[in-house]
């Protein structure tokens, strides 16, 4: 395990990262964006990793509570410690647990917010490799995409929103499985590296028990021709 302590750029608190594992990207900020948590929100953060989205989530926004789900122990531990060292323990839990336990850990309609930013690549695909932390990180294995959405309609109340970041081609998926579980989708965006490229990541906004009208918004692009980062995502990242 080769660790590093980064700024996140938010609240001053810093993450503890694997560099042989999952390190966050860009689709972890634009997640936690998309949450838009107010102060009464409660907010479940499925698959939370290192604890990347609750930080975030936490620093920008200050919901009454929030909780990360980790199947993966060394993640789950390094979760822990970077809720630890950043002082947040009072307000962000970490457990140890399945996607598919929700059931069993959490009554229904506990929580108003749930974020997801899942495994990419769809279960049954897929080669496994010499690293099997960074293959779960990526790929499907004991739950299918339309397992986080059943845990999340079964934590959120009528008008509850399920928030994800995916992959584009994962998007029939995600409508299918979100409204086969009562969660209409309702905000859609696209995100591309850089202008005149193929979108690579999908915003999408479910609220459970909605009405059926979608709202596509523009494109997000990540960088301009000279690699830095667009206006938009310097606002996103608070930097302007």
């Amino acid at each position: 395990m080769a660790l590093r302590r980064d700024d996140i750029g938010f609240g001053g608190y810093t993450l503890l990262q694997d560099d042989s594992a999952f390190c966050y990207g860009v689709d972890a900020v634009l997640l936690a964006d998309l949450a838009r948590c107010g102060p009464a929100d409660r907010v479940m953060d499925l698959g939370t990793g290192n604890g990347i989205v609750p930080l975030i989530i936490h620093a920008r926004y200050t919901p009454a509570s929030i909780t990360g789900l980790e199947v993966q122990n060394s993640v789950f531990e390094l979760a822990l410690a970077n809720v630890s060292h950043n002082e947040l323990s009072d307000r962000i839990k970490i457990v140890k647990s399945d996607v598919l336990d929700v059931r069993r850990l959490f009554p229904a309609e506990s929580f108003t917010v749930v974020t997801c930013n899942p495994p990419y690549t769809e279960k049954g695909r897929g080669i496994p490799g010499s690293n099997p932390v960074l293959f779960t990180a990526r790929h499907e294995t004991t739950a299918a995409f339309s397992d986080f959405a059943a845990a999340a309609s079964w934590l959120l109340p009528k008008g509850g929103r399920f928030c994800v970041v995916h992959r584009p081609s994962r998007l029939a998926d995600i409508f299918e499985s979100c409204r086969a579980c009562g969660m209409e989708p309702k905000i859609l965006r696209m995100v591309a590296p850089h202008a005149g490229a193929e979108a690579n990541i999908v915003l999408v906004e479910t609220v459970k028990g909605a009405g059926k009208e979608l709202k596509v918004l523009p494109e997000l692009v990540v960088r301009n021709a000279d690699g830095s980062y667009t206006d938009e995502i310097e606002k996103i990242y608070c930097r302007k």
